[in-house]
């Protein structure tokens, strides 16, 4: 069903109501309606989640959080449970629909919002705003990706902090050790349960390519994602130019050194530049 906006002045000069004018369209890469039906078998809402949900609250400030890419709610749940509201932004209405599945069994303070991350706007301001599971790297060119960044910098309240997680463009260039093109298999702790990736680098756009085929008893799922290979140098660029300066950069959630060479992800958190808590030592 399309969106509508309903003007403030809703009525035509003879008291005739108007039609209601079409929303602009919130544009969308077609993720969820690829991963929907098996994004949370791939993400599971298990240990791993909560303990990304428990960092976010430990960092977080106060007051209401806003998460930009909110998928099903993996982390939106555990972190509304422990530390209130949270709106949740997503282009994905596919996704937005198994997030709203999620609050119907859990009841948890998320409001979900369709939306463009780079775009986003409302009245709030957030003390936590983050940008998890490599969604900003799923925006395709570098001025999207800092619209992104400025975006939640503009929602952060004084204080607030703003956390992005992604993939490591060393590890998965390492990865490939030379090649174009490379697969690999990640079983899961079920019997007969596991994914397979074919991936494809395309170094000339610095994309990277990737085909899942998910495996389970009695079933397969095949989905397709590319993603934009997003330094941690970039993102410390963004983040400047939005007026953040970086607090920690870690490895994972746990809180392991981040390896420029050889880590998989990395975890960075910022914070306003004119409310900048003192930078830590890689320590939570």
């Amino acid at each position: 069903m399309t969106d509508t906006l309903i003007p403030e002045d809703s009525t035509t000069q003879d008291g005739a109501p108007l039609a209601p004018l079409p929303a602009e369209p919130v544009p969308d890469i077609g993720y969820g309606q690829v991963f929907a039906d098996f994004y949370d078998r791939i993400f599971p809402r298990d240990a791993g989640a909560e303990r990304t949900a428990r960092t976010l609250a430990d960092w977080h400030p106060g007051g209401p959080a806003l998460e930009l890419g909110v998928g099903t709610g993996r982390i939106a749940v555990p972190l509304a449970r422990l530390a209130g509201p949270v709106t949740g932004v997503d282009s994905s209405p596919e996704m937005l629909d198994r997030l709203r599945a999620a609050l119907d069994a859990t009841a948890a303070p998320i409001t979900p919002v369709h939306g463009d991350i780079r775009t986003y706007a409302d009245a709030e301001r957030y003390g936590l705003v983050y940008c998890v599971c490599a969604t900003l790297s799923m925006i395709l060119d570098a001025d999207g990706q800092r619209a992104a960044v400025a975006r939640a910098a503009d929602r952060l309240a004084p204080g607030g902090t703003f956390v992005v997680e992604t993939h490591n463009p060393a590890f998965v260039l390492d990865l490939h050790e030379g090649r174009r093109r490379t697969s690999y298999f990640a079983p899961y702790p079920e019997p007969d349960t596991g994914l397979q990736s074919y991936s494809t680098l395309l170094p000339e756009q610095s994309l990277w390519h990737v085909s899942h085929i998910w495996h389970e008893p009695g079933r397969t799922r095949i989905g397709s994602e590319l993603s934009r290979l997003t330094t941690p140098d970039e993102v410390d660029a963004y983040a400047a130019a939005a007026g953040l300066v970086p607090v920690s950069r870690h490895a994972d959630w746990a809180g392991t050194p981040f390896d420029p060479e050889h880590s998989a992800l990395y975890v960075t958190r910022y914070a306003r530049r004119a409310d900048t808590p003192e930078a830590d030592d890689g320590r939570r």
